[in-house]
């Protein structure tokens, strides 16, 4: 298992902006991803992206808003958020893995979790 360590959460208002960051232990590359759970419900995919940043998959909820990214010579990851909602509120979690299917996320790794908190 790799250590992965986030930053960058915070509170923000409905349609402000925020830019998550994933810092991952060791040189060796995973898939990354981003999940977020918010109170009383179950965790959910958010984002993921391939080990060399060419394949890219994004849950509907988030297209057209949320941007994945990587540095691969940092093995840094990031999650830009525009245009944020009130239901984006949630804990925001990355991940690392063999690939970028959501079950395959996690396999080698989790954060600790970063609070987003978008007000109305």
């Amino acid at each position: 298992q790799v250590q992965l360590v986030e930053s960058g959460g915070g509170l923000v208002q409905a349609g402000g902006s925020l830019r998550l960051s994933c810092a991952v232990s060791g040189r060796t590359l995973y898939a990354m991803g981003w999940f977020r759970q918010a109170p009383g419900k179950e965790r959910e995919f958010v984002a993921a992206i391939s080990r060399s940043g060419g394949y890219i998959r994004y849950a509907d909820s988030v297209k057209g808003r949320f941007t994945i990214s990587r540095d691969n010579a940092e093995n840094t990851g990031s999650l830009q958020m525009n245009s944020l909602k009130p239901e984006d509120t949630a804990v925001y979690y990355c991940a690392a893995g063999p690939g970028t299917a959501p079950q395959d996320l996690g396999a080698n790794g989790w954060g600790q979790g970063t609070q987003v908190t978008v007000s109305s």
